[in-house]
């Protein structure tokens, strides 16, 4: 009993540092900027399988709808 008491406190306190320093970092990071169309347009995307062909991101939504996500990878 006093083992799975000492657990769970041991438990609760790691949670407490983990959400202290998660807090803490969170300060030190700027706020992501938004995507605009211009820049999404003007991107140079690669076919993945076939014949290698690059072409801009402008090419899909020229002639009809297109859903775009965009991530931002660090490096």
């Amino acid at each position: 009993m006093a083992l799975g008491i000492v657990g769970d406190a041991v438990a609760a306190v790691g949670g407490l540092i983990a959400g202290v320093l998660n807090y803490m970092t969170d300060m030190f990071l700027s706020a992501p900027l938004k995507a605009t169309l211009n820049h999404l347009e003007d991107t140079e995307l690669k076919t993945l399988t076939g014949e290698i062909k690059t072409f801009k991101a402008k090419c899909l939504w020229e002639k009809a709808g297109a859903v775009i996500m965009a991530v931002r990878r660090p490096g």
